[in-house]
C-alpha cells in the first residue's frame, strides 16, 4: 500500500494573508444598461482581486440600444416593442439614456470605496478601472457592421499572445464580441495562417453568455466559430434571476429580504446607495414603459393602468430585484473551488452535466441537478462582507474569509490510502469549522469519505472498485464563526492509476 504525503507553506505580510492563487482568469465584462446588469456589475467590482478584469464594455441588446443619434430608424421583427400589446414601428433608439453612463457611475462609486477596500485586499486601481471601460457596438441592435471601441478592446485581447483561456461576458447582446471575431475574420480569412489563428481562438476565447440576446450568436459566431467554447447557463446554485425570492428555499428566502437588504447591502457606502432594490424610487431610463420596478404599493392591475408593462407581478419594498447576469462570473471566482478551470467541476455557478450520451450539456439548475449543494448563503454572505469591506477603513474591523493550503492533486492505485495533509488558518483568529465532501463531478460514481472529515489533515482510502483513469472531487470547506461567517473552499483532485 502507498502512502502520498503533500504539506505547503505560508506567507504573511502587513495585516493580509497571502497564498498561492492557482490563477487569475482574464475577464472581459459587456452589459447593457438594464438594472440587473448594474447590480450584477456592483457586485462584480467587489470581487475584482479574484480575476484579471481587461474590458468593462457598454453594449446593446434588443431591449437597450442607443441610435446613432442622426435620426436613423431601426425595427427588428418580434423584440419587446412588438409584444405585450405594443406595436410600436421603427424607431431611433430604445430604452436607452442619451446621457447613459452607468459603468462609469459604478467605477466613479468603487473609486469613493477604494481606499477601504485596498485595505482588504489587492484591488486594482479605480485609474485601471477606468481605463478598461470602453464603449461597444450600442447603436443598433444586432449590428455589427462596423468596429467600435469596445470591439477592438476585445480584439486587441484575443490576439495577445498571454496563454490561457479569456472569458468574454454578454450580459446583453453579443453584437460588440460578434464584431471583433468578424474583424478578425475579414482580416485574416484566405491567409496561409488563417486555419492556425482561428483554432488558436477557438481555444482561447470562451463565451459567458446571459442567453442570445441580439441574435447574433445564432446568426454570426455559431456559424463561424462554431469550436468557441460557450458558458451557456440556464441557472445555478445561487438564483439571483428577477422573482429568485420566489424559487429558493425556505432557509434561503432570508438573503432576499428588505430586512437583509437593508442591513448589509443598500445601506453601506457608494456601492450600496447604487444597488437597485424594489420600491427605491429610481429607474434606468425616464419614463421608461418596461422599468416599473422603482415604484411599490401598486397592484399588477394598478400599473398597466399606468402604462407599465408588467412582465412579473410587484414584490414589497425594499426586497431583492436582481442580478441576473451575475451567473456568468460566479465560476470565475477565487472561492476555492476552481471551477473555471472546467467546465465539469462545478462551483457556485452549477457545472456542465453529462447527458445521456455521455457528452457535456448546458449547466443544469441547481435544484435539478442533484450533485449541486446549495451555495446561496456562502455567497449572500461573501457578498454583504465585501459591501461592508467598502465602509470599513480598518482590517481589524471587519471579517476575512480562511485561508487553505493543500495539495490540488494526488494520486494512487484502488486500495491506496493517501495521507492529506491541509493547513487552514483565519485572518482575523476567528474559530473555524471543517468539513471534508465529496463533490460528484468526478467520474468516480461511488461513495467515499475522508477518516476525520472536520479535521485539516486526514487520510483518504481510494476504493477498490475504482478503475484506473478515474477521477475523484473532495473539497475541505471551512467557515469561520465571524458575523456574518465566510466560507472557504480547497478542492483535491484524486486521480486514480
Amino acid at each position: 500500500m502507498m502512502t502520498c504525503c503533500l504539506v505547503l507553506c505560508w506567507a504573511a505580510c502587513d495585516n493580509k494573508v497571502y497564498y498561492e492563487q492557482v490563477e487569475k482568469p482574464r475577464v472581459i465584462i459587456t452589459c447593457d444598461p438594464e438594472l440587473d446588469d448594474l447590480n450584477s456589475l456592483i457586485r462584480l467590482v467587489l470581487y475584482a482581486p479574484d480575476m484579471q478584469l481587461e474590458g468593462l464594455i457598454y453594449a446593446s441588446s434588443q431591449f437597450h440600444w442607443k441610435g446613432d443619434g442622426k435620426g436613423t430608424k431601426w425595427f427588428v421583427e418580434g423584440r419587446e416593442y412588438t409584444r405585450n400589446g405594443l406595436n410600436y414601428g421603427p424607431m431611433e433608439s430604445w430604452r436607452w439614456d442619451p446621457e447613459e453612463r452607468f459603468i462609469d457611475d459604478v467605477v466613479d462609486a468603487y473609486e469613493a470605496c477604494y481606499p477601504n477596500l485596498k485595505v482588504h485586499d489587492d484591488y486594482p486601481t479605480p485609474e485601471y478601472m477606468r481605463s478598461i471601460i470602453r464603449v461597444g457596438n450600442v447603436e443598433f441592435d444586432g449590428d455589427i457592421s462596423k468596429d467600435s471601441p469596445g470591439s477592438e478592446l476585445i480584439k486587441e485581447k484575443i490576439l495577445d499572445n498571454v496563454s490561457g483561456k479569456l472569458f468574454i461576458t454578454a450580459w446583453g447582446g453579443c453584437s460588440t464580441i460578434a464584431r471583433a471575431l468578424k474583424s478578425i475574420q475579414e482580416e485574416n480569412e484566405g491567409t496561409a495562417d488563417w486555419s492556425a489563428l482561428k483554432t488558436k481562438i477557438q481555444d482561447k476565447v470562451y463565451l459567458c453568455m446571459s442567453g442570445d440576446q441580439d441574435d447574433t450568436f445564432a446568426n454570426y459566431i455559431k456559424p463561424n466559430w462554431p469550436e468557441i467554447g460557450v458558458l451557456n447557463v440556464r441557472g445555478g446554485t445561487v438564483p439571483l434571476a428577477y422573482g429568485a425570492q420566489m424559487r429558493v428555499p425556505e432557509e434561503d428566502k432570508l438573503y432576499y429580504s428588505a430586512q437583509w437588504l437593508a442591513e448589509n447591502i443598500s445601506s453601506r457606502g457608494p456601492l450600496g446607495a447604487m444597488y437597485r432594490i424594489w420600491g427605491d424610487g429610481k429607474q434606468m431610463v425616464k419614463d421608461d414603459i418596461m422599468d416599473y420596478f422603482g415604484l411599490s404599493g401598486y397592484t399588477s392591475d394598478q400599473l398597466r393602468e399606468m402604462g407599465y408593462v408588467v412582465w412579473m407581478p410587484p414584490q414589497p419594498k425594499g426586497e431583492f430585484l436582481a442580478e441576473g447576469d451575475t451567473f456568468t462570473y460566479l465560476n470565475l471566482l477565487g472561492n476555492g473551488l476552481r471551477a473555471f478551470q472546467d467546465d465539469t467541476y462545478g462551483g457556485w455557478g452549477g457545472r456542465k452535466q453529462p447527458n445521456t450520451e455521455g457528452q457535456t450539456s448546458t449547466f443544469m439548475l441547481g435544484a435539478a441537478d442533484p450533485v449541486m449543494p446549495d451555495f446561496a448563503a456562502a455567497a449572500q454572505n461573501d457578498f454583504a462582507e465585501r459591501m461592508h469591506w467598502s465602509v470599513t477603513p480598518a482590517f481589524k474591523d471587519a471579517n476575512h474569509h480562511p485561508v487553505i493550503k493543500a495539495p490540488l492533486s494526488l494520486k494512487g492505485k484502488p486500495g491506496d490510502t493517501l495521507k492529506i495533509r491541509a493547513e487552514v488558518k483565519d485572518p482575523d483568529n476567528d474559530d473555524l469549522t471543517l468539513k471534508w465532501w465529496q463533490f460528484k463531478v468526478g467520474s468516480y460514481v461511488g461513495d467515499v469519505s475522508v477518516a476525520n472529515p472536520e479535521t485539516a489533515a486526514t487520510d483518504f482510502t481510494i476504493p477498490s472498485d475504482a478503475k484506473a483513469g478515474d477521477t475523484i472531487h473532495l473539497i475541505l470547506e471551512a467557515t469561520d464563526h465571524g458575523i456574518p461567517a465566510l466560507t472557504h473552499y480547497h478542492r483535491l483532485i484524486v486521480s486514480v492509476l
